[in-house]
């Protein structure tokens, strides 16, 4: 990593607020380049809390931005941080109008060109294409890092029309701890704990909106960009990591939108910006290569980026299981169209006779960690117990001199015959990479709800004692199979606490090989491959924020847990968001949190999820002790679902805030 301190401009800061039309103002830093010249403007939009929580990530590139010439502004969603108003849903109608209100705003600025540029990891990823959709008139070029355009399908809540119990729960939970946190009194002044009671009494746990709609209705088609890609004027860099869920998204991007004004870029990364050197790399100047981006679309600069192959993607090399890697093995190639003349599909026909698949409850325990963040124990472990748990199916790569690799590239698929006895059931689909001595590597995975399976937008129970056929994709990857290897199919019908399972899908379902198919998306070498790098991660001056030791034991990452006698099997998570900070205005920062994943052997309805939240905010100087605390639980019977959620504030010792939600929500697809 080399940190820059010296740039082509000295640059400035300062915090504002920026008027809505509704008289609300929202919080916002500006850093600007010390010059008499307008320039563009670049908006960062997310309601993580500028002034401590994002702050250490902020620092990184908005001072780099400045330094090359930009105005570059983070700025925080309505309801969050020391913005004002009262927290919504995530991407709302009103948090989208904001937006747009702010992009016209900084256009309006003497010190701006009238152009802007938006980007954003995740939530600002998700915020600046939809903002893009709405097509402010000044908003000329998209950086979107780790974001859907499909808010049912490839988001926290739903996979595969499928309950995704792992973060539809963990989400819901970090967002109502988060809702819950005060605004600053350093920034807002007196008026903060009005400000605070008023965000308090409009919370509302996003979990009970979620669960009301468990197929693609209206709810999730807004703000789901794929309903009309046409909609989208600005240039659009779309990037994704192979350990993040939403890579499907730069496929669906280069393949929808006009190449004249679309580019991708997959590399081996998790769920963070590609500069900042966390597991799995190698990273990349990824600020160097959006600086080319906005210096083409904000600045007209001819510099050759829109000359790059249309997708930029990171292969890997084969590489043994483990939990974290610091950087994989593997290389860059380029396809200058997506679908690429590169890629083949190639069939795999299943071989054999029909066989039963009624997996354990608690198969998927070694999943892996939804949302990886580059911490130790994220991604999955050796993949052999959970291959036990599965049907399989295998296909050598060749031997001998003259064998070659198989290097897929996109997203794989499988055509599967199957009967159900039941209504109602899930498959699991994961392909693994399996060594000589057995070890198995997970690739990639995919799930199909069985009652999803003619459309994500209904419901239509399985016929009972019939066979049909169903087809879908598992995510995206760009991965190497070596001479001597073996490509596994495994597949499943759990999968917790991904998924969460219905009754009676614990009879599991019957598979007919001679009906089914693997179809992989085979790569050839391509004359784009040749002259795809990077330069080296750059970042702007840290900001100076340390991580004090704590006399708490640290818990585990991630433990199984198994009470033998009961049949129990209990995952425990610590998500390791940030834990205790101190910041240089003196601000001390505590966070701590667990999640909790339980199933019950042979019991769909033994489903139970829980997670707890402790925040505390301190600032010694000024006297002020705020502190959040929340409690979420969701359990299941046979008709659906039941929540629970509590959030207990205080300031010093005096709980100034306890309200509890206990919610039934049928079940009626998921």
């Amino acid at each position: 990593m080399i940190i820059r301190t010296e740039f082509p401009y000295e640059s400035t800061h300062e915090d504002v607020r920026i008027p809505l039309p509704d008289g609300v103002e929202l919080y916002a830093r500006i850093w600007r380049p010390v010059t008499d010249e307008p320039v563009p403007a670049l908006l960062e939009y997310l309601p993580y809390r500028l002034t401590d929580w994002t702050s250490p990530r902020d620092w990184q590139r908005h001072p780099w931005y400045a330094g090359h010439g930009y105005a570059s502004v983070r700025v925080d969603v309505r309801g969050h941080g020391c913005s004002g108003g009262r927290p919504g849903d995530e991407y709302d109608a009103r948090e989208l109008a904001d937006g747009v209100a702010v992009v016209e705003w900084l256009a309006a600025q003497p010190w701006c060109t009238g152009s802007v540029g938006m980007f954003g990891i995740s939530w600002g990823g998700f915020n600046s294409l939809q903002i893009a959709a709405l097509a402010p008139a000044p908003l000329k070029a998209v950086v979107t890092v780790c974001s859907t355009d499909d808010r049912f399908d490839n988001d926290v809540h739903y996979m595969g029309g499928s309950v995704l119990a792992v973060d539809m729960h963990a989400w819901a939970a970090t967002m109502l701890a988060f809702a819950s946190r005060p605004p600053d009194p350093r920034f807002v002044g007196d008026g903060w704990r009005r400000l605070w009671m008023e965000r308090l009494e409009s919370v509302e746990p996003l979990v009970h909106t979620w669960l009301s709609h468990q197929t693609r209705d209206a709810y999730w088609r807004h703000g789901s960009v794929c309903e009309d890609y046409s909609s989208i004027r600005a240039a659009v860099l779309a990037v994704g990591g192979w350990h993040d869920p939403y890579r499907d998204t730069v496929l669906r991007l280069v393949s929808h939108l006009p190449s004249s004004r679309v580019r991708g870029l997959i590399g081996p990364w998790s769920h963070q910006y590609p500069d900042r050197g966390l597991p799995p790399g190698p990273a990349i100047g990824f600020l160097q290569e959006t600086l080319r981006w906005w210096d083409h679309w904000l600045k007209g600069t001819y510099n050759g980026v829109m000359s790059e192959p249309l997708l930029r993607s990171w292969i890997s090399g084969s590489h043994p299981p483990a939990t974290v890697y610091e950087e994989l093995p593997g290389r860059w190639v380029g396809d200058r169209s997506w679908p690429s003349a590169s890629v083949v599909p190639v069939p795999y026909g299943l071989q054999g006779a029909p066989v039963v698949v009624a997996s354990p409850q608690h198969t998927g325990l070694d999943a892996g960690r939804f949302f990886p963040f580059g911490n130790d124990a994220d991604l999955p472990p050796d993949q052999r117990e959970e291959d036990a748990k599965s049907a399989c199916f295998e296909f050598p790569v060749g031997v001998g001199p003259d064998a070659e690799a198989v290097e897929v590239l996109g997203r794989p698929s499988v055509t599967l015959r199957l009967r159900m006895d039941v209504p109602y059931g899930q498959v699991v689909a994961r392909l693994c990479d399996v060594a000589p001595d057995g070890a198995s590597t997970l690739v990639t995975r995919g799930a199909l709800n069985l009652s999803a399976r003619r459309g994500r937008d209904r419901a239509v129970p399985w016929p009972v004692g019939s066979y049909e056929d169903v087809t879908f994709e598992l995510n995206g990857i760009g991965h190497s199979f070596p001479p001597g290897h073996r490509i596994r199919l495994a597949l499943s019908s759990a999968y917790w606490p991904w998924i969460w399972p219905r009754a009676g899908s614990e009879a599991g379902w019957i598979l007919d090989p001679a009906g089914s198919i693997l179809t992989l998306p085979v790569r050839t070498a391509s004359s784009a491959d040749e002259g795809i790098v990077f330069e080296a991660p750059e970042q702007s001056e840290p900001l100076g924020v340390s991580y004090p030791a704590t006399l708490d034991e640290p818990r585990p990452e991630r433990l199984v847990v198994r009470d033998v006698a009961r049949g129990v099997w209990r995952l425990e998570v610590d998500p390791r968001y940030g834990g205790t900070r101190v910041y240089p205005d003196g601000l001390e920062y505590g966070e701590d949190a667990v999640e909790e994943y339980e199933i019950a052997d042979g019991d769909p309805l033994s489903a139970r999820t829980r997670s707890e939240w402790r925040i505390r905010l301190h600032r010694p100087d000024m006297g002020w002790d705020a502190r959040v605390e929340t409690r979420s639980e969701i359990t299941c019977d046979a008709g659906g679902f039941l929540t629970s959620n509590e959030v207990v504030c205080r300031e010093g010792d005096e709980v100034v805030f306890h309200r509890t939600w206990e919610r039934r929500l049928p079940r009626s697809a998921g």
